[in-house]
């Protein structure tokens, strides 16, 4: 994979309490788009719906600001897709020997062998969107405090430095980001599906208000998660996804 970090401004701290609050506070003092934010220990990371994201020690805590703007409006969809396959890729390339092994689930957390290594929670305020992404690297933290089994790289091989680990991303999100401007987002559709769990896996779709079984049936062509039920095809928007055990 070609090096295309520098189009990144990587700021790296010991510790921050979240690095997407410094880059949204940053924002705030006029800072551009292209700011990149890499922590070596992270206090107080969310994840996605409010969840606390638990640092199991010599993790990825990494932050990107983008200004809505610049990348327009029609674009803001197709984030969890480019920012999910410069993860995959990101990670594929400071371990190789996860071939095989990791697959994102919809719409943007990665999995290792079924059990969670990263995920990437996306945020706006006014013209900034900020994506951030943590990933377990050589440690896990415990079911107890994730109330789940998680997975790290480090199963499967030496891990880079966490420095080295960020610019492989950085530079997988410049390449995606390019072949999705140029190419458009049927491309990172196709791409997506092709690294994610196959078209036929039974899945468990929840939120507050909904609970829905059935089998994955691929994206539509906004990308929307498609669920093949048994009282028809449903189209799912939002909602925490379950990958069920084949029976």
């Amino acid at each position: 994979m070609k090096d295309q970090s520098a189009a990144w401004r990587l700021e790296c701290f010991a510790e921050l309490g979240s690095t997407s609050d410094y880059c949204l506070e940053q924002a705030r003092h006029g800072a551009a788009s292209g700011l990149a934010v890499l922590a070596y220990r992270q206090t107080q990371g969310r994840g996605s719906r409010g969840r606390q994201w638990v640092d199991a020690g010599k993790s990825l805590a990494l932050s990107v600001l983008l200004d809505v703007q610049q990348a327009g409006q029609d674009m803001l969809g197709g984030w969890p897709f480019a920012a999910s396959l410069a993860f995959y890729e990101g990670m594929l390339h400071a371990v190789p020997a996860v071939a095989g092994h990791l697959m994102i689930k919809w719409p943007n957390d990665l999995l290792l062998d079924g059990q969670k290594v990263g995920g990437i929670l996306i945020e706006r305020e006014g013209a900034h969107l900020v994506i951030g992404f943590g990933a377990n690297l050589t440690q896990v933290p415990s079911q107890h405090q994730t109330g789940r089994f998680a997975a790290c790289l480090g199963q499967y091989g030496q891990v880079p430095p966490v420095e080295n680990v960020a610019r492989f991303l950085l530079s997988s999100l410049t390449e995606w980001c390019t072949i999705w401007q140029q190419q458009g987002f049927g491309v990172l559709r196709q791409a997506w599906l092709e690294r994610a769990h196959p078209v036929g896996t039974p899945l468990v779709v929840s939120s507050r208000t909904t609970y829905e079984q059935g089998k994955f049936a691929g994206l539509a062509q906004d990308g929307r998660l498609l669920l093949d039920t048994e009282t028809g095809m449903k189209t799912i928007t939002t909602g925490d996804i379950l990958l069920e055990e084949r029976g």
